[in-house]
């Protein structure tokens, strides 16, 4: 199955520690769990024209959860971490949050 860059980058991670990296330029999404480093550089550069500098990956594992006597499980994900360049500009999507 071809990825295209919207089907890798899932959605923005908007948490506490999430939004002070934003004064790095480190900017935290929930990406597609078969993508790799370049192709997640590539994506973030196609879809918000910026300079990526860095990425950096985490396999998150689900945590168990119970509902009475139910078990299950929340799902797996894969986290992305994306410097940007210091020449390059801002995401504009997280500007109004």
């Amino acid at each position: 199955m071809k990825l295209t860059s919207h089907d890798i980058i899932r959605k923005p991670v908007v948490t506490e520690k999430s939004m002070a990296d934003m004064a790095d330029k480190k900017y935290t999404f929930i990406v597609e769990k078969s993508a790799n480093k370049f192709q997640i550089k590539k994506a973030v550069e196609e879809v918000f024209g910026v300079k990526v500098d860095e990425v950096k990956t985490a396999n998150i594992m689900g945590k168990p959860k119970r509902v009475g006597v139910h078990f299950g499980k929340r799902a797996d994900y894969k986290k992305a971490i994306i410097k940007l360049t210091a020449e390059s500009k801002t995401i504009e999507f997280f500007e109004g949050i």
